[in-house]
């Protein structure tokens, strides 16, 4: 049986260690006050029992809440006070430097909790441990001196989660659109080295490597760019390799005409297509942020987004390269091509590639078999994204998510904040657009503190509200007075701005341009709780849609006071769904189908045990997405579908008629022990631990396989906590 100490750590239980602190405060008491030897070894077995008992691993802060029931339950009540004295002295001591043993635990490769924290860092990798280090320095003076103590309470207690507190020391935000088409059209500045527009597609594809590091390393949020933005150079591209076959033909005294040339020069702009596309993958991969791991890039997909004719044409050709990449895959350490995490891929559905007779459709079925092979791309349907996201002009609009799924507001902007060289009043404006950063409200906490009374419940929903509104101007007001010098590719060369030395971001925090995000969890089990019934139940849904309205309207009204752009975040919650359970689990015991699991449901998401097939899942979820306009993805899992690409298709049209943002889970592992490509299982081993294990040779070596499962939104291939290892576990095939 193992514990988690207070620097992360994952010790053996020893239960001589509870006795001797028992025994230390019982010394202390009058003769008469004390504790027996036989009520000293009860007290100890019975906190051994209880961690023997429970569905995870205790950690040190419980099992010393327990130590005082126990002392207290057999009357010893001096002793139980001089306990509690101890440990708030202990407290204190603590107090005084909180980051000393965190930090050694990460250098030595011992803390679990940050081991499992991201499931996309390498917790061994010194860049990594670098990171970490920071974040608990960053963690501290936010615990400490940055935030409102009773924002930090709640966070800690687990009734809010303050997101990425371990960057919230420095003046950085969240996650962005990078407006590549003004960097790669007008110039930009990287490292103090001046770039002109590129001459070839490849050598655009060079760049744009260069700037996704530079903004993964400025911010510590997911980016997204446009394939479009990219496939724009396919055009030079074409002129440059026309000039040069003609010329060769000229030198070698061949006729040809401007047929044969053409058709020589295209085969050429094909290769130079696959070495731009190939060069974006692997540096992608390769590259190293200041973040400890590789930048978290979406590529976007839009065919619309290119003018019908040539361009689109072109950019056809370079979404059909990527995604013959993709298929392929990267090779690992030993040389079998496997799946990358990044970039993570977005494919746009719509009228023209939609339907069998469409003219793209061949990229909807190599898009179906990419998916079924490596879990890419994601999809958006237009359709449905015109009817959500009407922006000033009055039209419906697709555009990106950053990152995994936080979307920006419709545009409301009616000036060029941004200084953009881009910028069109009659366009919407939405690459150059970020996210100020996220709070996350527990719904299971608010149900389960209220006790079922339905008025209680909305009054406490309204304070937590408020807690996070804190906690979002917290955010704002941090990032307030950010001089542009702090990270000059993204506020002076026109990632997101194009802003003179010494400038203030703080009219990009205002009017809309940037969007700041109400998350929140687990609206199945809070439905549950209060109900009785799940929330797909028709008699349960109605307040389902009811608390998820009350978020909107408390957006609504932030942003009529301030002129934030406030919006409703379905958070992929990662380590946190195990956070937030463990806090649920100490506050209220466990409750069958609402705190008995080590995890929680991701925002809006039918139960991963609930049995329901894809189309219906992704029906019923649709009207909740429609109520978290500041991001939420939908998915279905489903087993190996290489050998079933109509069924993928089938799920596709799907997507396409009834929900903006959607993908297929499917699985796909490697085990370097023994060359196994199937499904690595999930087992529990000897101290009732959740291990990823081969199931042809055995193999429980983390380092010696390769593991890829969609997290919340983006693939991970780092492993996961125990709670989010346990919801993997339990996720039930939708097809």
């Amino acid at each position: 049986m193992k514990i988690i100490k207070r620097s992360g750590e994952e010790v053996v239980f020893d239960i001589t260690k509870i006795t001797g602190a028992i025994m230390k405060a019982n010394r202390e008491a009058e003769p008469n006050e004390r504790l027996s030897v036989e009520q000293v070894k009860k007290i100890a077995a019975n906190v051994e029992a209880t961690c023997e008992k429970a569905i995870r691993a205790m950690n040190v802060e419980e099992i010393q809440d327990l130590v005082e029931d126990g002392i207290m339950s057999e009357g010893a009540y001096h002793v139980a006070r001089l306990y509690i004295t101890y440990r708030y002295k202990r407290q204190l001591v603590r107090q005084s430097n909180t980051t000393d043993g965190q930090i050694m635990t990460i250098i030595e490769s011992q803390n679990e909790e940050a081991k499992q924290e991201n499931s996309n860092k390498n917790p061994l990798l010194a860049s990594t441990q670098r990171d970490y280090m920071a974040g608990e320095v960053s963690k501290d003076l936010a615990k400490r001196l940055l935030l409102p103590p009773e924002v930090w309470e709640a966070h800690e207690k687990g009734l809010i989660h303050f997101h990425d507190a371990d960057y919230f020391a420095q003046h950085i935000h969240n996650c962005c659109l990078v407006n590549l088409d003004d960097m790669l059209q007008n110039g930009t500045v990287i490292s103090g080295t001046a770039i002109d527009s590129p001459n070839s597609f490849s050598v655009a594809c060079t760049v744009a490597s260069q700037i996704i590091a530079q903004v993964a390393s400025s911010q510590y949020g997911g980016q997204s760019i446009s394939a479009y933005h990219l496939s724009k150079f396919v055009k030079k591209s074409r002129a440059k390799f026309q000039k040069e076959v003609r010329a060769e033909f000229e030198e070698a005294n061949i006729k040809a005409t401007e047929d044969q040339i053409n058709k020589v020069a295209e085969e050429r702009v094909i290769k130079d297509i696959e070495k731009g596309v190939q060069t974006i993958q692997y540096q992608v991969v390769t590259l190293m942020t200041t973040n400890g791991q590789a930048p978290f890039i979406t590529l976007f997909m839009y065919l619309d987004e290119a003018e019908e004719g040539r361009e689109r044409d072109d950019l056809a050709l370079v979404i059909k390269a990527v995604l013959n990449q993709r298929i392929l895959g990267v090779k690992n350490e030993q040389g079998v091509y496997v799946t990358p995490a990044f970039p993570k891929l977005i494919y746009v559905l719509d009228e023209d590639n939609i339907h069998e007779d469409s003219k793209y459709y061949y990229l909807t079925k190599l898009a179906a078999t990419c998916t079924a092979k490596r879990m890419v791309p994601d999809y958006i349907s237009a359709k449905v994204m015109k009817e959500l996201k009407v922006d000033k002009t009055g039209k419906g609009t697709v555009y990106a998510c950053m990152g995994c799924r936080s979307f920006l507001t419709p545009d409301r902007t009616t000036e060029n904040v941004a200084n953009a060289l881009d910028w069109d009043p009659n366009k919407g404006k939405y690459y150059g657009r970020f996210n100020q950063g996220v709070v996350t409200i527990n719904l299971v906490d608010v149900a389960c503190a209220s006790g079922g009374d339905v008025d209680e419940f909305w009054k406490i929903y309204d304070e937590r509200l408020e807690l996070c509104y804190k906690a979002l101007m917290a955010r704002h007001n941090r990032l307030k007075g950010t001089k542009a010098d702090i990270a000059p590719i993204l506020w002076q060369h026109g990632a997101l701005a194009r802003l003179g030395k010494g400038e203030t971001i703080d009219k990009l925090l205002m009017g809309g341009y940037s969007t700041i995000s109400l998350g929140y969890a687990g609206l199945y089990e809070c439905v549950k709780y209060m109900t009785g019934k799940s929330h797909t139940d028709e008699a349960a849904k109605s307040f389902a849609l009811d608390v998820m309205q009350h978020m909107n309207d408390a957006c609504a009204k932030w942003k009529a006071a301030t002129n934030i752009d406030f919006s409703v975040y379905g958070t992929p919650l990662e380590s946190t769904t195990y956070k937030f359970a463990k806090c649920l689990q100490k506050r209220f015991g466990i409750i069958p189908g609402v705190t008995d699991k080590n995890y929680i449901t991701n925002s809006y998401h039918v139960h991963v045990t609930e049995k329901v097939d894809a189309f219906t899942k992704l029906s019923f979820e649709s009207q909740f997405q429609k109520l978290s306009p500041g991001g939420a993805i939908s998915y279905v899992e489903v087993p190996d579908m290489k050998d079933n690409i109509p069924a993928v298709l089938s799920v596709m049209t799907h997507i396409y008629e009834n929900i903006m943002y959607a993908e297929l889970n499917t699985k796909s592992d490697y085990c370097s022990e023994c060359g196994y490509d199937g499904e690595i299982q999930i087992v529990t081993d000897k101290d009732g631990k959740l291990v990823w294990e081969c199931p042809n040779c055995g193999n429980r070596n983390q380092q010696t396989m390769s593991v890829a499962r969609r997290t919340c939104g983006y693939i991970g291939t780092q492993f996961w906590n125990q709670g989010r290892t346990q919801e993997i576990k339990e996720r039930v095939l939708h097809l």
